[in-house]
C-alpha cells in the first residue's frame, strides 16, 4: 500500500482476486493495478495464482486477497461512489451489474463478485440533510422507491413537483 494512505480496504476473495481487480480497474477511470504477489512452490494456493494484489480506483488504494471460501461479502460493507451526472451513474450501474451483478434498492447493487456498491448522485447528501424538514423527507421517500437513482426524479421529488 502507499505510504501516503495509512488505512486501506482489503477485499477477501475465494480464488478470483485477479479477475476482480482487472474488472474494477476496467470499470473506473484513473485506476490501475499496482502490484501482484503470486503463490510460489510452497502454496497454499496453486503456483502462479495471485495471493494478494494492490490496486487503485480513482486514487483510492485497495488490497485484494485470495483467501479461500471461508468468508463472503455482505451488505454490511459497501463501497460508496458519488456521481456528478446521470450519464456517469448509468454507466457505472451498467458496468457493475454486468456479468451477474444484482441491483437492489436506493442506489445499491452487488457486482458479480458479491461486493456491494452504492452508486449515488453527489447532490444526494445535500438533499437529505436539508434544513426544510419536508424537502429531505420527500427526497428520502423518492429514493426508497428507486433501484438505480434517477437524479431528475429525485430533484423533482425534493422540490415537491
Amino acid at each position: 500500500m502507499s505510504r501516503k494512505q495509512k488505512i486501506a480496504t482489503c477485499l477477501w476473495f475465494d480464488d478470483n482476486a485477479e479477475e476482480a481487480m482487472n474488472f474494477y480497474v476496467s470499470t473506473f477511470k484513473n485506476s490501475k493495478i499496482l502490484k501482484l504477489v503470486r503463490y510460489g512452490e510452497g502454496g497454499p494456493g496453486p503456483k502462479g495464482t495471485v495471493m494478494v494484489g494492490t490496486f487503485q480506483l480513482e486514487g483510492q488504494e485497495f488490497m485484494a486477497l485470495n483467501g479461500g471460501p471461508q468468508f463472503k461479502f455482505t451488505e454490511a460493507v459497501s463501497l460508496l461512489v458519488t456521481c456528478e451526472t446521470q450519464e456517469e451513474l448509468d454507466d457505472l450501474w451498467k458496468r457493475l451489474t454486468a456479468g451477474g451483478g444484482a441491483p437492489s434498492q436506493c442506489g445499491w447493487l452487488k457486482d458479480r463478485f458479491g461486493l456491494s456498491w452504492q452508486i449515488v448522485p453527489s447532490a444526494l447528501l445535500e438533499m437529505v440533510e436539508g434544513k426544510d424538514g419536508e424537502m429531505p423527507k420527500r427526497a428520502m421517500d423518492a429514493i426508497l422507491g428507486m433501484t438505480k437513482i434517477d437524479i431528475e426524479a429525485l430533484r423533482r421529488s425534493y422540490a415537491g413537483r
